[in-house]
């Protein structure tokens, strides 16, 4: 039996390993491009190639570790077309061949919805409900990317995608993630205030954007009134770590909500930015560095043990978005750009601990 599960394992790893890769290339790609949106001196293939960054990072790299989680979960091959078509859509639209890869981002969607339906003939629950809204927003917003809205108008489409994914992957969780069971029912009217604001972003921007801001601020603010991380912040080892990036990154959510709320689709480009990544580097990376020590093992089966070296990307990606956000309300290029390189070099970092971590002995601080 032990032979078996030894021969097993590397043939999984082969599986899943060319998926990752799509992933991590569609990351690289987007922070490349992030590099000369910050005006920075960085040679780039063609002029259109930073454009796509927030596409890249969004769908690319979160699309393909989102749909490549739950193919695993699914266990039936034909999952797997989900993060093999946004890993490849990423590639592709990285590589100038715009239409084609931003088809492939589309129907890589639509698969995921189609595994959600699966999973709805084992299962039926709310929390399902919700991720399978965020799956549609992400076809939502990539069927009006295909159709020529730009990136910039399908925003809150994107976001929706993401936040509702995570929003209910902690409802999943509900047993053991929230202090009050029957609580669930304010994160689903918070929920479905997100993405009726993606919705309404297509006709009426401005409401639209507003709307959600309101469900970002109010999802956000329920979480961290009834999350669990509340109370495992003060405990010790991966349950604290865990906390301190889900507790950060339910800040950073609302504070990107307060300034759609605010303004509604923000007409400078300094608020703008402030609160594009303040949601989707602030709250959604965090959340990232959060799950990985779990979601990383059950995906490839690789283990990444606790160690608190995983605190120096948090801390590094929060001071950097910090430094970032202020130079975008104070109009600082410098502190702009400073906040951006400290952003991206905060992920790699990410990176490079996750890998020692794996070498390092375990260590639980009190």
């Amino acid at each position: 039996m032990e032979k078996l599960e030894t021969r097993g394992r590397p043939r999984v790893a082969a599986h899943r390993l060319p998926l990752l890769a799509g992933a991590l290339l569609a990351l690289l790609a987007g922070l490349w491009g992030a590099l000369g949106l910050l005006g920075l001196d960085v040679p780039l293939p063609r002029a259109s190639f930073a454009q796509h960054h927030g596409a890249l990072m969004t769908l690319g790299f979160l699309g393909t570790l989102i749909s490549l989680e739950r193919a695993v979960a699914l266990g039936r091959p034909w999952g797997y077309a989900a993060p093999v078509l946004a890993g490849l859509g990423a590639v592709t639209t990285a590589a100038g061949l715009t239409l084609a890869g931003k088809l492939l981002l589309t129907v890589a969607g639509g698969w995921l919805i189609a595994i959600y339906v699966a999973v709805f003939g084992r299962r039926r629950g709310s929390d399902l409900v919700v991720q399978t809204s965020g799956a549609v927003a992400w076809y939502g917003g990539a069927l009006l990317w295909l159709s020529g809205r730009s990136a910039s108008q399908i925003v809150p489409w994107l976001a929706a995608f993401l936040i509702l994914t995570i929003a209910g992957e902690r409802l999943e969780l509900a047993r053991v993630a929230f202090l009050h069971r029957r609580a669930t029912g304010g994160l689903l009217a918070t929920a479905a205030l997100v993405g009726a604001g993606a919705a309404a972003s297509t006709a009426r921007p401005d409401a639209g954007w507003r709307l959600t801001g309101l469900g970002m601020a109010a999802l956000a603010g329920w979480l961290a009134v009834h999350d669990v991380a509340r109370r495992t912040v003060r405990g010790t080892g991966l349950p604290r770590y865990t906390a301190a990036c889900l507790l950060t990154g339910y800040a950073w959510l609302a504070a990107a909500g307060t300034i759609w709320l605010a303004a509604g689709r923000p007409d400078t480009s300094g608020m703008t930015d402030a609160a594009l990544h303040a949601v989707f580097l602030g709250f959604v990376i965090s959340m990232v560095f959060g799950h990985a020590p779990v979601i990383l093992p059950a995906v490839l089966r690789v283990r990444l043990p606790y160690h608190p070296v995983l605190y120096a990307p948090l801390v590094l990606l929060h001071v950097a978005l910090a430094v970032r956000v202020a130079g975008d309300l104070g109009a600082s290029g410098a502190a702009r750009t400073a906040g951006g390189v400290l952003g991206e070099a905060s992920l790699v970092l990410f990176g490079a601990c996750a890998a020692a971590a794996t070498r390092l002995p375990r260590k639980e601080p009190s």
